[in-house]
């Protein structure tokens, strides 16, 4: 199992990026996605959000989504950023299910657990894979 640096700013963190970071390393220090679980990491900025689930044993990425694709555009329209990560949610389960991935540990990257990765979150687990 690899152990995850935290950040050289541990000290004061004086803007958001940076704690988050710090948090993002205090998660990664505890998750890790094996072939058997792997891991479901989010992204998410201001205006976007992606979800890949790793494998972090051989270090590949067997599932992807995001809002950009067209299969989200087209579905999503004009809608709210909550309901574009709920599908982004919906097409990640339907691709993991595909790859025959069942159980993955989840990833939040140090954002906090509501909203769009709340919504995201939810809809991998409605979509039949469990973490």
């Amino acid at each position: 199992m690899r152990k995850f640096r935290t950040p050289k700013f541990l000290g004061k963190a004086k803007t958001n990026v940076q704690k988050r970071r710090i948090r993002h390393a205090r998660v990664r220090n505890r998750v890790y996605g094996t072939s058997v679980r792997p891991r479901l990491a989010v992204f998410r900025s201001p205006r976007h959000i992606s979800a890949q689930i790793i494998d972090d044993d051989r270090g590949h990425t067997l599932v992807s989504a995001s809002d950009l694709e067209s299969e989200i555009l087209k579905s999503s329209g004009k809608d709210s950023k909550v309901s574009r990560a709920s599908n982004v949610g919906v097409l990640v389960a339907q691709r993991a299910s595909s790859a025959g991935v069942t159980h993955v540990v989840f990833d939040r990257a140090g954002y906090k657990y509501h909203g769009r990765i709340q919504a995201l979150a939810d809809a991998v687990r409605e979509g039949g894979v469990s973490f």
